[in-house]
């Protein structure tokens, strides 16, 4: 029988096995709540959060919801407030990836973004500007998904009991990560009622305070890292670590080889998050001396993650993607020409393609190529000035408006030379022997000398 409406199809979502990743003597299975109608398990926090504040009469017909969010739970409460007709404003850090904001603002959703690199307290820490700006917006609702009770009653209610359907009742460990902690606080309570031996496992990365909370009752600073949604530099009001007995700190490589990983070899297309459960859930699992159920889950689709976890160029960036090195210039090229990843114009191509080139690889300038040669270069200045008096030269040539005096680098040119051209406006063409290899940015000269920082 079809669905009288979208929300009704949140929850009850799938559990698959993994089969061709190494999960030891167990068998590991993920719950996909990446088929949840809004992409992730927020949306049941989204649904139950927002009708809970209507039922207690905080928030009223066409009123104002505002909430601090690292992407997910406000996507969920996106889905929820548009169909119910609220505004909804939401702080997330700068850190979230460019697909969740696209998204929620394709939902009409105000978005207003704040630095990741700061702590509690500081006034542009994402929870602090959401929760002041609440307090300035007549007749709006902060969410506080940190405090708010309705976050693990929905997991509680409904994740818990599927979970246990789903396995016949038989589930030794269920591994968790913890942003807010509604997850892990409401699996806990829902399993210490009806099965008690069921082991609560934490999977948090490297950077965060949790696992050392969990290990020791006391947490220090907190570091960095990329992954979003899970992971916190404090302790939030509803989590209950009572029942969590292990911990594991997972690296932001490891997490995002391990979603690579799970799209190879399993098929499934996860986000950078569940690289940190599934690779602490596979630890878990061999270090197993008896086979045991293991219960993780595929927290939120791949798809917000494309410009990221699944973006070789994004990974080298990070230090994740390692290449063959050569000791020369090569190593600094992000878009090396022989493994055919530079983006290039013909002499005779339209400025229009040109163009177009630009925009679609978010890059501002092109190499000019005839015959496996450099004749020159064109970038947004010279499409700006050639085209600036008559758009109608966007139909003309490439070759009629690039400037064709390039300075060019050899592979084993220093450093210090790349800066002058730099200095000049230029980016530095790398050829050798009459060899085209790429271009070197300033962006990747950074990238590389962070990458050799210790």
């Amino acid at each position: 029988m079809p669905a009288q409406k979208i929300l009704d199809l949140i929850g009850n979502t799938p559990l698959v096995e993994v089969t061709r990743m190494d999960a030891g003597k167990c068998r590991l299975f993920l719950k996909m709540e990446s088929q949840n109608p809004g992409g992730s398990i927020k949306d049941r926090i989204g649904l139950s959060m927002i009708a809970a504040a209507e039922k207690d009469g905080k928030l009223k017909p066409g009123g104002t919801i505002i909430e601090a969010t690292a992407g997910n739970t406000g996507l969920g409460l996106a889905l929820v407030a548009t169909l119910k007709g609220y505004r909804l404003i939401l702080v997330v850090p700068d850190k979230m990836s460019r697909e969740k904001i696209f998204h929620l603002k394709a939902m009409g959703t105000e978005v207003m973004l704040t630095r990741s690199d700061v702590g509690k307290g500081h006034p542009e820490y994402y929870q602090d500007m959401a929760q002041r700006l609440a307090k300035e917006t007549p007749g709006s609702f902060f969410v506080n998904q940190f405090g708010n009770p309705a976050n693990p009653y929905a997991h509680e209610t409904t994740t818990g009991p599927e979970i246990w359907e789903q396995t016949d009742h038989k589930v030794d460990a269920v591994v968790c990560g913890v942003g807010s902690a509604g997850t892990m606080t409401g699996l806990s309570r829902y399993f210490a009622k009806v099965s008690p031996d069921t082991e609560m496992v934490l999977a948090d990365p490297v950077g965060s305070v949790l696992a050392d909370y969990v290990h020791t009752g006391k947490y220090g600073q907190a570091g960095s890292w990329i992954v979003e949604g899970i992971g916190e530099d404090f302790i939030p009001p509803i989590a209950d670590f009572s029942r969590v007995k292990k911990a594991y700190s997972i690296s932001d490589e490891v997490s995002c080889t391990t979603v690579r990983e799970l799209l190879s070899k399993e098929g499934i297309l996860a986000g950078s998050s569940t690289g940190t459960l599934v690779a602490a859930a596979l630890r878990y699992c061999r270090e197993q001396t008896q086979p045991r159920r293991v219960v993780t889950f595929v927290c939120d689709s791949g798809n917000k993650y494309l410009s990221k976890v699944f973006n070789d160029y994004w990974l080298m960036d990070q230090g994740f993607l390692k290449r063959e090195q050569y000791g020369d210039l090569r190593d600094l090229i992000t878009r090396r020409h022989d493994e055919h990843a530079t983006v290039t114009v013909s002499s005779e191509d339209k400025l229009m393609t040109a163009y177009a080139r630009m925009k679609l690889y978010d890059i501002s300038q092109l190499p000019v190529i005839d015959e496996g040669k450099v004749v020159g270069i064109v970038d947004e200045w010279d499409l700006l000035t050639a085209t600036q008096e008559s758009p109608a030269r966007f139909r003309d040539p490439v070759g009629t408006a690039m400037t064709q005096r390039i300075e060019t680098v050899g592979l084993t040119t220093p450093l210090t030379q790349l800066v002058e051209a730099f200095n000049k406006g230029h980016v530095a063409i790398v050829v050798d022997k009459g060899k085209f290899y790429g271009l070197i940015t300033r962006m990747d000269v950074l990238n590389h000398l962070r990458n050799r920082a210790p």
